[in-house]
């Protein structure tokens, strides 16, 4: 919800997660907004990073921890799908990039995504 309190530590964990992932995987000169640190970072956007990471988080600990058994693809697509809710939650008119499916993302956004998951579920199996 708009206004909702931000855990920060949830949103840290999904934010560094990207910035690592970015640097990872990004081609080239990834650009500024891309490694932005927390502090930083809009305040739509930390409350959609924390959102996800409560999403990811739950949908570890429901799971029983099986999640461990899913793919990379997996990983990654259920990630995307809950930042492009998050997006649609929060901007009335987002760009079509945005809101892109899994298939139109470009694999450096993939392969972050996938690596954010993993932190999350690491995060909560420790």
């Amino acid at each position: 919800m708009k206004g909702e309190s931000v855990n920060i530590e949830e949103g840290r964990i999904f934010r560094e997660a990207w910035i690592a992932g970015v640097r990872k995987h990004f081609p080239g000169e990834p650009k500024p907004g891309y490694i932005t640190p927390w502090e930083e970072t809009p305040d739509w956007e930390r409350e959609s990073a924390a959102a996800v990471c409560r999403q990811v988080r739950e949908f570890v600990k429901l799971s029983g921890g099986s999640t461990s058994r899913l793919n990379r693809e997996q990983r990654g697509r259920f990630v995307a799908t809950c930042w492009i809710a998050q997006i649609y939650h929060r901007i009335e008119n987002p760009k079509a990039g945005y809101v892109a499916d899994w298939p139109e993302l470009p694999e450096w956004q993939q392969e972050t995504d996938a690596d954010i998951f993993d932190a999350i579920e690491r995060a909560v199996t420790q």
